[in-house]
């Protein structure tokens, strides 16, 4: 089963290799992460996307909770949440294709970003269902290179990161 974790850390150098360090040391894998700063500039967020049973998410937390720097930690995707992922996509382009490929930029609210006589770089952000078929139906077309985000999320509702009460 799929997970999304997120760990509010101390914004200082070594923090995210310690945290991937933890995965590596017991083996897991993780699927996606985004890390970025706050709203609060010396404190950022990882958002990390990892596959396991209950057992093995409850202890990644508790092992993630011990890391110095660690702030809290939260498999959020337990609780409504609204995800998102970006993906920028060059595609090659010409007069017989140019048509088709902007449909469906615009069938999925796509945004144009870049364009030249022979490519478009193309932007589309959604959660991963709406990524990977946008994915699906542009590779159709000549990709010259394609990149994507981590997953990052946000609970619904009044309730942030920092005040999630021990559940462990």
């Amino acid at each position: 089963m799929t997970h999304i974790i997120s760990v509010l850390v101390n914004n200082h150098s070594g923090v995210l290799s310690r945290v991937v360090g933890l995965f590596s040391r017991r083996g897991y894998n993780i699927e996606s992460i985004a890390v970025g700063t706050t709203e609060q500039n010396d404190q950022s967020r990882i958002t990390l996307t990892v596959d396991g049973d209950d057992y093995v998410i409850t202890q990644i937390i508790r092992q993630l909770s011990k890391l110095y720097d660690v702030i809290k930690v939260q498999d959020v995707g337990k609780f409504p949440n609204v995800s998102r992922e970006l993906v920028l996509v060059k595609v090659e382009i010409n007069s017989s294709t140019r048509d088709d490929i902007m449909h469906i930029v615009d069938t999925f609210r796509g945004k144009v970003i870049d364009i030249s006589l022979d490519s478009i770089i193309i932007e589309m952000t959604g959660d991963t269902e709406k990524v990977e078929a946008f994915i699906k139906l542009i590779k159709q077309f000549q990709v010259r290179e394609l990149t994507r985000t981590g997953l990052i999320t946000l609970e619904r509702g009044n309730r942030i990161l920092k005040e999630y009460e021990e559940e462990l």
